[in-house]
């Protein structure tokens, strides 16, 4: 098979610290260009890794026919046009997420995708960590019986200091869809994408005005699945904390460290697989088997996960989240 040549657009902090390193060590893959507003930047990092083909201007890369992918690192406001661009360019494309602002422009990208017969995948990369992907898993062996409550929380910093990341005109919204979105995904994932029917949140800003910092919520389903989650960048944490518990009518497992837990003759036995507890490692790893599914679904497109199908039905969900938010209300969502 021939190499993929790909390129990346935006190479600031995620670009630099995960897709950079990891691709440039990648044997099928060809770090083809780059392109990158920040003169300096670019041409450190051209250096740094040997790419011959730099722009500041990243509508020039779109004319190279002998590029196949292009990964999109950019501020939120411009995903939407650089993905169009792409996909109208022949370009497959991976969106770091939120894949945009708002449904609509999400809409647009599925549409373009469609329209050019190309590939359109959203870095949610959490699905791809080794400890998710094992409780994925154990929940389709039946393991747990019954699964009907997960509940996660995300307590960090937030992910960029750039000025346009507390815009709402820019970013399209605070922590929910910085880490949020991240955990949404997840659980619905780990629940196969069962529909929902009612959306009770509450937002707060404690030290932000035009986004939100924290954020608690609880989503309803159809089959009386529940999920609950709480995300801030202004809750004090020591660290970074990142959890996520599912409860079934067998057992119990966790995530961040992997644990699982099985109800056996009224006692609860720890099942959990040798080693599986370890987090060493597993933000990179998450981006690796990410960025090989991508460059997989290139030439399977098939097998596609985390697709802007996918990413259009969180975009609509995100949308009711704010909804209750605003509404100071329960609101009963049909996905429409």
């Amino acid at each position: 098979m021939e190499k993929i040549n790909v390129g990346i657009i935006g190479l600031g902090g995620i670009a630099q610290v995960v897709h950079l390193p990891l691709i440039s060590k990648m044997t099928n893959i060809n770090l083809h260009s780059v392109a990158e507003l920040d003169k300096r930047r670019l041409s450190a990092i051209a250096e740094n890794y040997n790419i011959k083909n730099t722009f500041t201007d990243y509508t020039h890369m779109l004319k190279d026919k002998d590029l196949n992918a292009l990964i999109i690192t950019t501020p939120t406001n411009t995903h939407c046009q650089i993905a169009l661009d792409a996909l109208n360019a022949g370009k497959n494309i991976l969106v770091e997420k939120p894949v945009a602002r708002n449904y609509e422009e999400a809409k647009n990208i599925k549409e373009a995708a469609i329209k050019n017969e190309k590939i359109a995948m959203v870095g949610m990369n959490a699905r791809f960590r080794p400890d998710s992907m094992l409780l994925k898993s154990l929940l389709k062996s039946g393991e747990l019986g019954e699964i009907f409550y997960i509940k996660a929380t995300w307590m960090r910093k937030q992910s960029s200091d750039q000025k346009w990341f507390l815009r709402r005109s820019d970013a399209g919204g605070g922590v929910v869809l910085d880490l949020g979105i991240s955990l949404l995904d997840l659980a619905l994932w780990l629940y196969d994408f069962t529909p929902v029917k009612g959306i009770s949140v509450q937002n707060f800003y404690h030290t932000t005005s035009s986004v939100e910092d924290s954020s608690i919520g609880l989503i309803k389903f159809k089959d009386n699945k529940i999920f609950s989650y709480d995300v801030s960048w202004s809750i004090h944490s020591e660290r970074s904390s990142f959890a996520l518990a599912v409860y079934g009518t067998k057992g119990t497992a966790y995530l961040n460290p992997f644990k699982v837990f099985r109800k056996i003759g009224g006692s609860n036995l720890d099942i959990s697989p040798a080693n599986a507890a370890s987090t060493k490692n597993l933000f990179k790893k998450s981006y690796e088997n990410e960025l090989k599914h991508f460059f997989g679904a290139i030439e399977d497109p098939e097998n596609l996960i985390s697709s802007i199908d996918d990413s259009l039905d969180r975009m609509k969900l995100i949308e009711g989240i704010y909804k209750s938010a605003n509404l100071e209300q329960e609101i009963v969502f049909n996905g429409s």
